[in-house]
């Protein structure tokens, strides 16, 4: 065989068994048998392995992965992947309903969509062909999981038809069908291994194999749900995706255009009732606003979309017996009750311990020892005591008497007004807050330092660190002479601690465990001050100025920097010589016309979404701010804009720009 010869016949055979593919595991129509199929396949590999030039990431035969170890890089997402805002009651339905209708003019539609419960993950195509996959993650970037999602055979690795943008991304979730889990515990059941929990957790575990071999053995599969592209074929999400379909993806057959409140609730309703018979699992429905167009003018909040919503169906519940209760004590002093437990199966998991949430609710449902209990999974997850079986009560339920003192360092506990638990005032000496505040900073979304729990307990019972400061003066002559520890281990914790001095600037803010500030305040703190000495002096009124930061949350982080004690921990790190500078914005500076100029957005722009204008606000060395004040410089005003921000503008003489306006100051 020539190479011309062999060049056709491989094309050949990858267009074949890539519409094979395609009908079988897309269209659920197989034109062929395994046989047939098979014997492809096998020609093809034949071929590729005797002429090694034509080889091909995206050629079927990688879809049966390989036994070399894959060690997962980190990939940026070019979009943030949010999670969506969570409900539980069709009040809340009603209320985004509402929202929307007076954000923007009618008409609009909705598409209605089922909330796969699986592992979130964004695929990159680039001229028809898949470029990457890339999971979740903590939202801004994730583990790039193309090996392993290339065994994935509803995942298209060349798309049909020639009307695709030219790059675009695609988003969904691999999940595992009911059929497959159920087979697979089976199998780990026989083999005496600990069983999945649930079809979650098995997939998210499959995605993350690190032999991509035994990732094909598991027979993932993938529902495709939101395309990003610079240009898509039309202004509805709904018709995207019947269009996607036409591309090859496996688009669910669920997916419905509603056109006002109550067909979204006949949905839900619909499906509430009909999931168990699904042969994967769902957790909820979601609800979009289906205009591309809308969705832009309705734009983001810092930590989902404006323009949907996830529905989810109530938590299973269970009933057993609450035995005792332990009292715990967190890094910030709040006190948390926990249940002790009859043991009892719920949502496939043992459950032996619940929260009780605090004193008030334990009060609310009259929660007494010895009570037969309702246990149910917030979210699914954590295991929370949610009522009482009062058909059951004992008669010598012994009521619960709440602590008044701290059951680890004896301090009288308080409950500040507003505030549903109670806290330890001690947090300078009570052993649970100082472990809990570095273990906060030691964690992987903070400094991500190589310490467990149980080091961190080591190290504090031999006086070797206090607070979190204290780590950066740790010797390995110090930590080798530990149980548990040996040369080698000591000197890959103090690298640790090294590296870790190089962290961007975000982390070590969130790793300071500021009360109220998390991940994404902390990502807009540092972001908006460049740097912790800014940070450290800012007013209340320049704090207000920051996304995601209202009154109580600026004065926490007052009162944090204005405690001497916290200082002189700051003072260590600085002298360590960690990172206390902003990086650099990816953004391009385009000038500095808007240099010290703070310009509040507000609205809804003709030509501009909000953060493409906020983009344009530091690429020419302004600052976009979240609220007015007397800092602030300008208001840039869309239409369908607050009355509140327009009147304090205008109380306070500050200027108010139009879209046309903003352009023209910076050209």
């Amino acid at each position: 065989m020539t190479l011309t010869e062999a060049k056709e016949r491989i094309i050949q055979l990858r267009t074949e068994l890539n519409q094979h593919n395609y009908n079988y595991f897309v269209l659920s129509k197989p034109e062929i048998s395994d046989f047939e199929f098979d014997s492809l396949l096998k020609e093809l590999e034949r071929l590729e392995k005797e002429f090694p030039e034509f080889y091909d990431d995206n050629s079927p035969t990688r879809r049966v992965g390989n036994d070399i170890n894959i060690n997962f890089t980190q990939r940026e997402h070019k979009h943030p992947m949010l999670s969506l805002a969570n409900t539980y009651s069709e009040e809340d339905i009603r209320d985004f309903e509402t929202r929307i209708s007076k954000l923007i003019n009618p008409p609009f539609y909705y598409a209605c969509e089922l909330k796969y419960d699986g592992a979130s993950i964004s695929l990159t195509y680039l001229k028809g062909r898949l470029e990457y996959a890339v999971t979740r993650g903590d939202g801004e970037k994730g583990d790039d999981v193309t090996t392993n999602v290339r065994t994935i055979k509803s995942i298209p690795l060349t798309l049909k038809g020639n009307d695709y943008p030219e790059e675009f991304e695609i988003r969904g979730e691999i999940y595992m069908p009911r059929p497959v889990f159920d087979e697979l515990n089976k199998e780990k059941e026989a083999a005496e291994e600990p069983l999945f929990a649930n079809t979650r957790n098995a997939t998210s575990g499959t995605l993350k194999m690190q032999n991509s071999s035994w990732v094909a053995k598991r027979k993932l599969d993938c529902f495709l749900y939101y395309l990003i592209a610079k240009k898509l074929p039309f202004d509805s999400h709904y018709e995207n995706m019947i269009k996607a379909k036409s591309w090859g993806f496996k688009i669910p057959e669920y997916i419905t255009r509603c056109e006002n409140i109550n067909q979204i609730l006949e949905f839900i309703k619909r499906w509430n009732e009909e999931r168990k018979k699904l042969p994967f699992d769902i957790d909820g429905i979601v609800i979009k606003l289906d205009s591309l167009k809308q969705q832009q003018q309705l734009g983001m909040t810092a930590k989902s979309p404006r323009w949907a919503i996830a529905y989810k169906f109530k938590a299973e519940k269970a009933a057993t017996i609450l035995l005792s209760i332990d009292y715990q004590v967190g890094r910030t002093g709040a006190i948390t009750p926990v249940a002790n437990l009859e043991p009892v199966i719920l949502a496939g998991t043992t459950v032996k311990r619940a929260s009780l949430h605090n004193a008030d609710q334990i009060a609310l449902h009259d929660i007494r020892i010895g009570d037969t209990v309702f246990v149910e999974k917030g979210g699914e997850i954590i295991p929370k005591v949610v009522g009482v079986d009062m058909s059951q009560r004992n008669i010598m339920a012994e009521k619960i008497t709440y602590i008044t003192h701290c059951p680890e360092c004896g301090s009288v506990l308080i409950k500040e007004e507003g505030e549903a638990k109670h806290f330890c005032p001690n947090e300078r000496d009570c052993p649970p807050q100082i472990k809990g505040k570095i273990e906060h900073f030691i964690s992987r979304k903070a400094m991500n330092i190589g310490c467990a729990e149980a080091t961190v307990d080591l190290l504090f019972k031999h006086g070797l660190v206090k607070n979190y400061g204290d780590l950066y003066t740790l010797k390995v002559e110090e930590l080798e002479i530990l149980d548990r520890f040996g040369n080698k281990s000591a000197r890959n914790l103090i690298q640790s601690i090294d590296e870790s001095k190089k962290t961007p600037l975000h982390r070590l803010v969130f790793a300071l465990g500021i009360r109220y500030v998390g991940e994404i305040t902390a990502k807009n703190l540092a972001a908006y001050f460049k740097s912790l000495e800014r940070l450290m002096t800012a007013s209340l009124e320049e704090l207000i100025q920051v996304e995601e930061v209202g009154e109580k949350i600026a004065q926490s982080i007052i009162s944090f920097f204005k405690d001497q004690k916290n200082l002189t921990i700051i003072d260590h790190l600085i002298s360590a010589g960690l990172n206390t500078e902003a990086e650099e914005s990816k953004s391009e500076v385009s000038s500095d016309k808007l240099k010290e100029l703070t310009i509040v957005i507000s609205g809804i722009f003709e030509n501009h979404s909000r953060e493409e204008l906020k983009e344009l606000i530091e690429a020419n060395g302004g600052k976009s701010g979240s609220s007015i004040s007397s800092n602030t410089n300008y208001l840039l005003a869309g239409s369908n804009m607050g009355p509140a921000k327009l009147d304090k503008a205008k109380k306070l003489k500050i200027k108010i720009l139009s879209e046309d306006d903003f352009i023209k100051l910076i050209e």
